[in-house]
């Protein structure tokens, strides 16, 4: 069987999967057999034509992108001026959201902010500047969000800035200075979602539109409950979205198209709108959240989730997007700016994964960038500058997960990314010879001694170059990594990640990676367990702690085990946004290789827990 036959048998199979599953009598049956039956045709013409013929040169088009691994994200729109407040009082979430917060109606939106948006201070150039200066090698900025404005002077609708005082085009002044500064240029472009065109989903507070918080006409499946609505939609693609996105690619020749929300549109027309895209350019990187299914991610690289902390594990070409704050729209209000170390050592471990980081700021109405994020940008910038080498064009690690941070690799170097200072700095789980090793800020020596065939030691000055992020590189003629993750045995805490656990049985899935939920999820059956394998140099006690969510009532019990030692205890009750962080038992382990499992010994709520980490604590 051929690859495309292969994809698209899986696709289908994954859509009509899917439908039955929800079928409850014979009208929703016939209505799940026109949705697969859409959504295949769709599949069918693209994996048959013109998108496989497209990824013949996708790694040609996404090379400069993989190369650059840090780029800026920039959510700017009308809704920046009032920065998170309406009329004098505070609106809670994402400032880029206003409008639908508030049910603003699209008059008074227009007359309130659109037709006042005069934003004096703002100087593509700077900005750009700014963003070269912080290491950033790659800028997208919203040339249309959900509000459905356009940043620029559109032909396409009367909804954009040129009905505003400010009578430049920001967005040729921002193609223009990245080209000035060797930046990759792109826009942000809301498909899917629009509130002010009467016929695309979103707005219900003006018009009696699906795809909106009332959930009207069968909520977040619309197009497959009322498919007599879907021409409406149909309509709005043809008018402003296709048009809109073909007038970007033509007037600003982007690097690179950043697409969101793709279900609020059904599969089929997600794929139309990625068609019309590659009518024009063939050569724009495509994100991947304009159209996939479970199998198949139609873009260049795939999308992981908003504003992580960790990663779950990815297969191939993904980007992460954090930003500076909790808002992507700049506002007044959210103070909870994160220091320049969790973005430095957030990059770090994205690129350790294979992944690039895409990080957001929001700048003023008035076109000021926040001071705020100016400063995470100046400490980024200068960490970059001492060691953007082990960032740029680099590749997963083979290395298991160390204790002291995290490593990242390009040809025959090998990048040791050390959160953690200590003599000696203990590499576990590497083969092959060193032919030289020195910090990378100073390019100054340091001692490499093999422990044993599988390990290092490696002697460092007494005070570490950087706090936040020392970085050593190792030269090597040939690298290998095992497979077994060696445990600090003297003073850092060893952290077990759920994330990185090996799944036994079918059922789990992944929180979203944010502070509050990189876990594992769907512990459900009796057979589903967790391992990681772990290898201790010397004897050892370890003092095991977890730490894990659930919102369920007292009943829940597990044992983990590790060697010759058995843990059990039940899972604690918790409030639903309660994290629970549990010291359990001493154990002693004798140097040696073990194979740490986690299982259920009782489940009686509808899952056992959402388990973050196993913690392993030397003492």
């Amino acid at each position: 069987m051929t690859f495309r036959k292969i994809i698209l048998s899986i696709a289908v199979g994954v859509i009509s999967t899917a439908a039955v599953a929800q079928v409850k009598g014979d009208d929703d049956g016939i209505l799940a057999q026109r949705a697969a039956s859409r959504d295949k045709a769709a599949i069918d013409t693209a994996v048959n034509g013109w998108w496989t013929a497209s990824m013949k040169n996708h790694d040609l088009r996404i090379a400069w992108w993989r190369e650059a691994r840090f780029g800026c994200f920039i959510h700017w729109g009308v809704y920046s001026v009032p920065g998170g407040e309406w009329n004098g009082k505070k609106v809670e979430g994402y400032a880029e959201h206003l409008m639908r917060k508030e049910k603003i109606s699209r008059q008074e939106y227009a007359q309130k902010l659109i037709q006042h948006f005069n934003p004096v201070h703002f100087d593509a150039d700077a900005w750009v500047k700014m963003i070269r200066d912080a290491g950033m090698r790659y800028l997208i900025i919203t040339a249309k969000h959900h509000d459905g404005v356009a940043m620029y002077p559109t032909a396409i609708g009367d909804y954009s800035i040129g009905q505003s005082p400010f009578k430049q085009d920001p967005m040729a002044a921002l193609s223009a200075a990245c080209k000035k500064y060797g930046i990759r240029f792109g826009f942000y472009y809301s498909h899917a979602f629009d509130w002010e065109h009467p016929d695309a989903p979103g707005n219900d507070w003006d018009y009696n539109n699906p795809g909106g918080d009332k959930n009207l006409h069968g909520g977040g499946n619309w197009y497959d409950v009322h498919p007599e609505l879907l021409p409406k939609a149909v309509r709005y693609v043809n008018e402003k979205s296709i048009p809109q996105i073909q007038e970007l690619l033509r007037k600003y020749h982007p690097d690179i198209l950043w697409f969101d929300t793709p279900h609020k549109l059904p599969l089929s027309e997600n794929i139309r709108i990625l068609e019309a895209i590659r009518a024009v350019d063939k050569n724009v990187v495509v994100n991947g959240r304009l159209a996939r299914t479970g199998n198949i991610s139609f873009g260049d690289y795939k999308n992981t989730s908003d504003r992580p902390a960790e990663f779950y594990p990815v297969t191939g070409d993904w980007e992460a997007i954090p930003t500076t704050n909790e808002s992507y729209g700049y506002s007044r209000y959210d103070s909870s700016h994160k220091p320049v170390s969790f973005f430095i050592r957030l990059m770090a471990k994205a690129a350790a994964k294979g992944g690039n980081l895409l990080m957001n700021i929001g700048p003023e109405g008035d076109g000021t960038i926040d001071p705020r994020d100016t400063v995470i940008l100046h400490g980024i910038g200068a960490w970059m500058q001492q060691n953007g080498e082990s960032i740029y064009g680099t590749t997963a690690t083979p290395l298991p997960a160390q204790p002291w941070g995290e490593s990242t690799r390009k040809g025959n170097k090998l990048y040791l990314h050390v959160f953690q200072w200590g003599n000696p700095l203990y590499v576990g789980g590497l083969y092959g010879k060193v032919e030289n090793a020195y910090l990378l800020a100073s390019k100054q020596p340091v001692n490499v001694t093999r422990v044993n065939p599988k390990d290092l030691n490696i002697v460092l000055p007494e005070t570490a170059p950087d706090s936040i992020n020392s970085v050593i590189v190792l030269e090597m003629k040939e690298m290998k990594g095992d497979s077994v993750r060696v445990l600090d045995t003297r003073r850092l805490t060893n952290v077990l990640r759920a994330f990185d656990a090996t799944q036994h049985s079918k059922g789990f899935s992944f929180g979203d990676g944010k502070k509050a939920a990189y876990y594992v999820q769907g512990w459900k059956n009796m057979d589903q367990h967790l391992s990681w394998k772990i290898r201790t140099t010397r004897d050892a006690i370890f003092n095991i702690g977890i730490k894990y969510a659930t919102d369920l009532p007292p009943g829940n019990a597990y044992e983990i085990r590790i060697g010759k030692n058995v843990i059990n205890a039940e899972v604690k009750s918790a409030r639903k946004t309660e994290i629970v962080t549990q010291a359990l038992q001493d154990i002693r382990l004798p140097a040696g290789e073990y194979e740490i499992t986690i299982k259920p010994t009782r489940i009686s709520g509808q899952e056992l827990m959402k388990l973050f980490e196993i913690t392993m604590q030397p003492k």
